[in-house]
């Protein structure tokens, strides 16, 4: 390995150490909590290496939201590949994402709440929110049967309500036993298949 490629590695290497570290201590103790002080003294890197990667906290935020959107996005795929039919493919990445969120608090945060400049449906938009966008919206297809355009905003108004049912729960504004009839409702309504997936009889 020559020396370029190999400072190329260390680097790397001290990314994903930061950007590791700064999520382990957000799920830990909240997003206050993470400091460039707090994170030298865990990682034993001097704030200005800190610096030398990342712009500042923001920036650091923004590198566990990216990462947290191609683990929702590849946990999405894998949930729906596995499931038996198109229904139970959407019911899978339904209750796959809401355990995300369940358990990432933090990370979904960065995600969606925290300020930074990612961009969904945008010429800069990041690979990884594409990709989890994406994952969604296959199993909408799948089980509506939709044109392209009607995908899109199917899988807008679902991200929607998966929001607003992940961070209502979490805020306990809902009853945590009325979930499963909320689901149910959800899922009744994106498609006009059965669970059998078979063809409508009338």
């Amino acid at each position: 390995m020559g020396t370029k490629e190999r400072r190329e590695r260390e680097r790397a290497t001290r990314r994903a150490a930061i950007v590791a570290t700064a999520r382990e201590l957000a799920e830990q103790e909240g997003w206050d909590a993470v400091t460039t002080r707090r994170l030298a003294e865990r990682i034993e890197y001097s704030q200005p290496v800190l610096y030398s990667h990342f712009a500042g906290k923001d920036a650091i935020v923004a590198a566990v939201a990216r990462q947290g959107f191609a683990e929702l996005a590849e946990d999405t795929r894998k949930r729906a590949s596995a499931a038996a039919g198109p229904h139970d493919a959407l019911e899978a990445v339904v209750l796959g994402y809401l355990a995300f969120a369940r358990a990432n608090p933090a990370t979904y945060y960065a995600m969606f709440t925290a300020t930074t400049e990612l961009r969904f449906a945008a010429e800069d938009t990041p690979p990884e929110l594409s990709e989890a966008f994406a994952a969604l919206r296959a199993p909408v297809i799948a089980s509506a049967h939709l044109a392209e355009h009607d995908a899109d905003l199917q899988t807008e108004l679902l991200w929607s309500t998966l929001h607003g049912l992940a961070t209502l729960q979490a805020a306990a504004r809902i009853p945590a036993e009325g979930q499963p009839e909320r689901i149910a409702l959800l899922l009744r309504s994106l498609g006009p298949r059965s669970r059998g997936d078979g063809p409508e009889t009338s």
